[in-house]
């Protein structure tokens, strides 16, 4: 293999093991040859022989976001290419469900794990903090040696979003919040509510409806909002399923998006851009997000990682213009683009 490669026995093993010293094009003359010859490297006995599983722990809190399996998608074929398997597992907000997971995780002698739970799940979080390997947490975690977190900028996007509204015309925009208890539901609840004050525009309380990051309870969010004297003329969701699910419930009450309500979600799942209107939504980009957390594993794995030292990845949020949001109903820009439609229909 070396011979092949042009190589040293010491660089392949280096480069077979996914050591970060390796030059890049050095290590692509090794798996080059690797694919030449079919050479398949024993995991197993590179475990016993390197101390270390090479196997990552994902945990996620549901799989019918369709949100989590474009992350894990992203997570599994960026560690693989980085000569790393992965175990994945969903809590789905169960405290057993969780236990028995990290149990399984521990068996299976994980290198770490990231928790890409976008909530609170103390029994988790207590469990691999104990066993003081390498975890990586979304938006915040315990301050130790150990522990690295992927800071998502919330603030970034949502404020895009409610400039933008805001420019359209809006003034009376509502949020649909996540469960209040998981901290990136607050965190971009409160990054709204700082944006708006921002611009000087109020959010009486019964434009604040907390969801379930759900479909159903997008539904249920419209409902409420669409049983007060007056529909607000946009609506900011917590992610993309809750604006789904609103646009659901406008369209089952003959409200049209955008012409009586614009909506905006947060994710950017690869659906949105396929809704009808295309939803305008706030990209949280998985890749990113999943770049950061294989990083940010292998920095506490790795003694030699280039990023040993770094505890914080900051992730990026942007805001994406599509056709679910426009002038609010009732402006003068709104009327003005329906009258050439009215004075057409007439002419016929």
């Amino acid at each position: 293999m070396a011979k092949r490669a042009g190589v040293s026995i010491a660089t392949v093993s280096r480069a077979v093991n996914g050591i970060s010293t390796v030059a890049p094009e050095l290590a692509e003359r090794v798996w080059s040859a690797i694919k030449e010859v079919g050479y398949v490297p024993n995991t197993q006995a590179r475990a016993l022989v390197s101390g270390r599983s090479r196997l990552l722990g994902l945990v996620v809190s549901e799989i019918t976001n369709p949100f989590f399996p474009e992350l894990v998608q992203e997570f599994e074929n960026l560690a693989v290419e980085q000569g790393y398997e992965v175990f994945i597992g969903s809590t789905n907000y169960e405290a057993a469900r969780t236990e028995a997971l990290v149990r399984r995780m521990l068996q299976r002698s994980v290198d770490g794990v990231a928790i890409m739970t976008f909530g609170i799940e103390e029994e988790l979080i207590q469990r691999l903090v104990e066993r003081a390997f390498p975890v990586v947490f979304v938006d915040a975690g315990p301050d130790l040696p150990n522990i690295r977190v992927l800071k998502i900028n919330y603030g970034e996007g949502i404020r895009e979003a409610v400039q933008h509204l805001a420019a359209l015309g809006h003034r009376r925009i509502a949020f649909v919040s996540g469960p209040l208890r998981m901290r990136s539901a607050t965190a971009r609840r409160d990054a709204f509510l700082a944006a708006m004050a921002e611009l000087g525009l109020q959010v009486p309380p019964e434009h604040q409806v907390e969801g379930t990051h759900t479909m159903e309870g997008g539904i249920r969010a419209s409902e409420s909002l669409l049983a007060l004297g007056e529909l607000p003329t946009g609506i900011v969701c917590s992610n993309d399923m809750t604006a789904i699910g609103v646009l659901h419930g406008l369209y089952r009450s003959k409200s049209a998006v955008p012409q009586d309500v614009s909506v905006v979600g947060f994710d950017d799942i690869h659906l949105a851009q396929f809704m009808l209107p295309p939803l305008t939504t706030v990209q949280m980009s998985c890749k990113h997000l999943a770049a950061a957390a294989v990083q940010a594993l292998r920095a506490g794995i790795e003694p030699d990682h280039p990023q040993a030292q770094q505890r914080e990845w900051h992730i990026s949020t942007q805001l994406v213009v599509r056709q679910s949001t426009a002038f609010p109903r009732g402006s003068l820009p709104a009327l003005a683009r329906t009258k050439p439609a009215s004075r057409r229909g007439a002419s016929k």
